[in-house]
């Protein structure tokens, strides 16, 4: 059970603070161009949350243009930033299957010419001789 001693203890009183208007105006250019968030400067400089929205709605170049901010989560960002190099990668990759398709068909027309036979599937041609159905009944009968 709690005791008398234990809420007798004194609390630090809080210090009342001032921030310099270039040191407010500093960081709302910091929160505008997305290096950090409104939640990191309050907890890195231990002021309220509601005193740098305030300092936003007076020092935002934004604001007084009426130019509304886009606000998404960082990790939102960092996901848009990993799709967007997995696309990269992907288009990177079709690229070098295609000139490797490229690449094999070359060498079958050449490998034809050579060697003078038709190595590539024609539509409309007619199967070699000894592969495909004679038509005729193989069981025996």
């Amino acid at each position: 059970m709690a005791k008398l001693q234990d809420f007798s203890k004194e609390t630090p009183q809080r210090i009342n603070r001032y921030f310099s208007e270039s040191f407010k105006r500093k960081k709302v250019r910091e929160i505008e161009k997305n290096f950090s968030t409104v939640l990191e400067v309050s907890r890195e400089y231990e002021v309220s949350a509601t005193a740098v929205y305030k300092w936003l709605n007076k020092y935002s170049r934004h604001r007084k243009r009426g130019v509304k901010q886009v606000v998404e989560l960082m990790s939102d960002t960092r996901k848009i930033q990993d799709l967007k190099a997995r696309i990269r990668e992907l288009e990177q990759m079709l690229g070098q299957k295609q000139f490797e398709i490229e690449f094999k068909s070359k060498m079958i027309d050449i490998a034809e010419e050579v060697y003078d036979i038709d190595i590539k599937k024609k539509l409309g041609s007619k199967p070699s001789p000894g592969f495909g159905s004679t038509g005729k009944n193989t069981d025996g009968k």
